[in-house]
């Protein structure tokens, strides 16, 4: 695939990720967190990008104060135009099943894109970040709607903060401390045991009414959490840590 030397943000909720392609494929990627962001300024982001580009894209779900802040910094620093990525009624073999498509994330958007793009042939997309959201895509790119539930941290963070006497927990502990795996013998490990079970229990659901309902996706995962749920899942899936920068890799030829 060839394009625009293009520098693309995928703003989630947690963390802002970065990936360049030079025309033909993303070289280069990397993220920083908004708290990380905001504690050290962007000098800390663009420290570590180009400049020499034709155009940015942004996905973005983390406010419009962000992403007018963003264009301002990215604007000044690469001498580029920047654009923002919307979902649209249909765009590149992906057709949008909401009836007010705007309604749909863009970030599930592009992801859908994506992944489809890629497969040519029906995708199950999960993206694993503060929320987890599970697509459906047929194989004439037909998106057949979507779910949307909390993602991992987001699960732990909720027990200690709406219950009395449950920890806070910020990662799952390892698996190899269990005598049966998915069983822990501590609060905290119960407590992060269960939100991976919970996320890969619906992502299994999914896959098994879709394919109750004779479609036979490819199931891919991105976002932050992915690698984690890939550990436990079971059932067999492509792993694209880039997925939403490669969605915008591909709308970037719209640009020029």
């Amino acid at each position: 695939m060839s394009g625009p030397r293009a520098l693309l943000f995928d703003a989630g909720n947690t963390r802002l990720k970065w990936g360049y392609h030079d025309g033909n494929a993303i070289t280069k990627s990397g993220s920083i967190t908004h708290e990380k962001l905001a504690d050290g300024g962007y000098a800390a982001l663009t420290t570590r990008l180009p400049t020499a580009v034709d155009t940015t894209l942004v996905a973005n779900v983390a406010g419009h104060s962000f992403a007018t802040r963003l264009a301002g910094v990215i604007g000044l620093h690469c001498a580029s135009d920047v654009h923002f990525a919307h979902t649209s009624r249909e765009a590149h073999g992906v057709t949008n099943s909401y009836r007010q498509p705007r309604r749909l994330g863009v970030d599930r958007w592009v992801a859908m894109i994506g992944a489809y793009q890629r497969y040519r042939k029906a995708v199950c997309v999960v993206d694993a970040g503060t929320a987890v959201t599970i697509d459906a895509v047929d194989s004439n790119g037909q998106h057949l709607g979507g779910q949307i539930l909390p993602g991992v941290s987001l699960m732990m963070s909720a027990l200690h903060e709406d219950t009395s006497d449950l920890p806070s927990v910020k990662r799952t502990p390892k698996a190899a401390a269990e005598a049966l795996p998915g069983f822990a013998a501590s609060t905290a490990g119960a407590i992060g045991n269960g939100a991976l079970a919970a996320v890969c229990g619906a992502v299994e659901r999914a896959m098994s009414g879709l394919k109750r309902a004779s479609y036979r996706p490819v199931l891919v995962l991105t976002g932050g959490d992915a690698s984690r749920i890939l550990a436990v899942l079971d059932a067999k899936a492509e792993h694209r840590p880039n997925l939403v920068l490669e969605g915008l890799a591909i709308m970037a030829q719209d640009l020029t």
